[in-house]
């Protein structure tokens, strides 16, 4: 969500973030990303937790075919594009000063045929949330949007005015501190979670949440 510079004497670990392009193939396509951390820091690197949600995807745990789906925080975009390929027609959003280089992207990996099933558009979280339809999607999408404390509600309120009942929501996540639980603690008060997924490899946990349904009276 935050869009963080970072200095360029990073630890070796990270080291691969600075590259200016990642490759991968997922749903019969290679799919080659570009990278900017000097310029646009977190937004425009692809994290550990979008390569395990497009694995996820494309094992099939989801149905994609036809599904509105919505990537939030979609950063390089690399989850959309991959929900994409396997047939959603998905809006992918972010902050306004990350949707040239997430639409570049997005324009460079899909072919002529599906652009159109995809839509870059403005979210910041909270903010604006008029523009998208209240309920209107299938499932939501987000890969690592889980570490700043001051965007979980604003994240929830997102999240509550996106789904309709039926709605899935994937989150792909490491647990790194107290407060990333905290969030999951928050998002339990309004929708169901459980964790459908977790790599261990990548130490990624993957939850899938729902809109808890209001009690009738007894």
């Amino acid at each position: 969500m935050a869009l963080v510079p970072y200095v360029e004497n990073v630890v070796p670990a990270l080291s691969k973030l600075q590259n200016s392009s990642s490759r991968f193939y997922f749903a019969s396509h290679e799919i080659n990303i570009a990278q900017d951390w000097r310029k646009l820091g977190v937004a425009a690197v692809v994290w550990d937790a979008a390569v395990v949600l497009c694995m996820y995807l494309e094992l099939g745990h989801v149905d994609l075919k036809g599904k509105v789906s919505i990537e939030l925080g979609a950063g390089t975009g690399l989850v959309g594009i991959v929900a994409a390929l396997l047939g959603a027609k998905v809006t992918v959003t972010d902050r306004k000063c990350a949707l040239d280089f997430l639409s570049s992207n997005v324009k460079s990996n899909l072919p002529p045929d599906l652009r159109e099933s995809v839509v870059v558009s403005e979210l910041s979280w909270g903010e604006g949330l008029a523009r998208f339809p209240a309920g209107g999607f299938d499932l939501v999408l987000g890969a690592d949007i889980v570490y700043l404390e001051d965007t979980f509600v604003p994240l929830i309120e997102t999240l509550e005015h996106l789904c309709a009942d039926s709605t899935v929501v994937l989150l792909a996540c490491r647990i790194r501190y107290e407060r990333d639980s905290d969030f999951l603690n928050m998002l339990k008060e309004r929708f169901t979670v459980e964790e459908v997924h977790y790599d261990n490899d990548k130490d990624i946990h993957i939850y899938k949440a729902q809109k808890r349904r209001p009690r009738s009276d007894l």
